[in-house]
């Protein structure tokens, strides 16, 4: 399974996102900080931006993406919305969105190692597709793990899950109770410059 082992707050920067985003709190870079002059960027570099900002993002390689985007446009709707919302729908993003890990990076590596149910049977694709109605939980196995039992109790860290997921107070289970709406996604994205980009 390929990996985008990119350092992330030197890719941050350089895509003007911040680590926060990533689920990377306290992380931050000082290198090259100096407020230097740029070139304007073409509008292709604009483009090329955007659709490499999002691939970081949910960490996917470009193959996958692509492929996103041709499911995309065959859709009703905006191309880029429904682009968006489809990636939204990862696995390894609702196992991230539901606090269940830190950053997308390691949702991805718990889901590759099957610590996750989906509607009662483990799943180990990152990029498998919740739809309405699906229940996302930790597996029996793995409740005893530490990573997991720091999520229940008085001590477990507050985590603000979006409207089209719950999640159930210490019980390690969320559910997908509608699909992700494009007002869903929180992070700026200029979706229609990935559809400019593809369309050429």
């Amino acid at each position: 399974m390929a990996k985008n082992m990119q350092p992330v707050a030197k890719r941050c920067k350089a895509l003007g996102i911040s680590p926060a985003v990533m689920g990377y709190a306290k992380k931050n870079t000082e290198r090259n900080s100096s407020n230097m002059m740029r070139k304007k960027k073409s509008e292709y570099a604009l483009q090329l931006q955007e659709k490499q900002k999002v691939k970081f993002v949910y960490g996917i390689m470009e193959k996958q993406f692509r492929s996103y985007y041709e499911k995309a446009a065959r859709m009703p709707g905006k191309t880029g919305e429904e682009l968006l919302t489809l990636i939204e729908r990862r696995l390894d993003n609702v196992v991230y969105r539901l606090g269940f890990a830190m950053t997308r990076r390691q949702a991805r590596q718990l889901v590759s190692h099957a610590h996750f149910t989906v509607n009662g049977r483990k799943v180990n694709i990152p990029s498998y597709l919740v739809k309405a109605g699906d229940v996302i939980e930790v597996s029996d196995a793995s409740r005893s793990s530490a990573i997991f039992k720091r999520l229940t109790g008085e001590d477990a860290p507050m985590v603000l899950v979006p409207k089209w997921l719950e999640k159930e107070k210490n019980a390690l289970k969320g559910t997908v109770t509608q699909m992700p709406a494009r007002d869903d996604i929180d992070m700026p994205i200029e979706e229609h410059l990935i559809v400019e980009l593809y369309s050429k």
